[in-house]
């Protein structure tokens, strides 16, 4: 078991997402990149989308109240057990009356979010099949609500082998344009309801990330997307990285927590392999987009179902 000993706010228990319940209008939230998520948890042995810490906001720390095996993914926060460094990408073991600490995430690892991983996963309710927090709907995770000072959470399983890692798929599946980070995108349904000007201009110039940002939605900043000719349509159902473009021109892209409806004009998608590393841009920062198509889109999934596949495969060789 942990107790949350410090938290910047909105740290939140996350998993791989709640399939299935968009027609109920309620939306997958789960873990902001599911690539970092999935890898703490093969580190530990665990199923890939066992629920797992997600923390943005800095410093953060617990306390082990009893021994117990982590992990660490995500950004490279400086972390220490003790005041003893610690690997990223990781595991390690923290022993009853330890504290693990994580500062601020290091500039070069161009990531924001880190992941808190126990052996077994946390053992927190399901809620229509998943453990993850749904902020808005204040229900999942732990009592519906981002983690505070004083929570306590328990793991599934106390031990398992520790002393190895993993490469971050950021370095094995590098994807970057002019030194920025990019994300793929296909184009959406109005698409052709931009003027050209618009539409090559999205491609060619980066985008920054504002402070109106959150897992609910990336506001973007950069150069206006302008209509041919106003655009009036019934909201419709939306998922995670739809692109949607409001009457200023300033675009939206719709993150882990976003509502399953809406009736903002969508210019494109955010592919579903590219997320991982939209949600990890730093607020703040500049991204690219790059146009791709929907054989590029299936092709990119399963580089990254290659990549797990292949450290599954690593991880069980080191754990015999």
């Amino acid at each position: 078991m942990i107790e949350i000993t410090t938290t910047g706010g909105l740290a939140t228990v996350q998993d791989g997402g709640r399939r299935g319940s968009l027609r109920y209008g309620v939306g997958t939230a789960g873990a902001m990149d599911t690539m970092a998520l999935a890898a703490a948890n093969l580190l530990l042995g665990n199923e890939e989308n066992a629920a797992a810490i997600e923390i943005p906001i800095f410093p953060f720390a617990v306390r082990f109240t009893e021994a117990c095996c982590f992990a660490l993914t995500g950004a490279d926060c400086a972390a220490k057990l003790d005041g003893r460094p610690l690997l990223p990408w990781w595991t390690h073991r923290g022993l009853a009356g330890q504290e693990l600490v994580l500062g601020l995430p290091q500039r070069a690892s161009r990531s924001s979010r880190a992941y808190l991983a126990l052996a077994g996963g946390l053992d927190v309710p399901e809620v229509l099949g998943s453990r993850s927090t749904q902020l808005r709907g204040a229900f999942g995770g732990h009592e519906g609500r981002a983690l505070r000072a004083g929570d306590m959470l328990r793991a599934g399983s106390p031990d398992c082998p520790v002393g190895f890692g993993l490469t971050p798929p950021a370095l094995d599946l590098p994807l970057l344009v002019d030194d920025l980070p990019a994300v793929r995108v296909l184009p959406a349904a109005e698409y052709g309801c931009f003027t050209e000007a618009s539409r090559d201009a999205f491609w060619a110039n980066p985008w920054k990330i504002t402070a109106q940002s959150d897992r609910y939605g990336y506001r973007l900043a950069g150069e206006k997307l302008v209509f041919t000719e106003p655009v009036e349509m019934l909201s419709h159902g939306i998922v995670p990285g739809v692109l949607q473009v409001p009457p200023g021109g300033q675009p939206i892209v719709q993150m882990s927590d976003a509502q399953p409806s809406g009736g903002y004009p969508k210019f494109g998608t955010v592919i579903e392999a590219d997320l991982w590393r939209l949600g990890q841009a730093p607020i703040g920062s500049f991204i690219r987009f790059l146009k791709t198509d929907w054989d590029q889109a299936v092709a990119a999934l399963d580089a990254n179902r290659a990549w797990l596949d292949e450290a599954k495969r690593l991880l069980d060789l080191r754990r015999m």
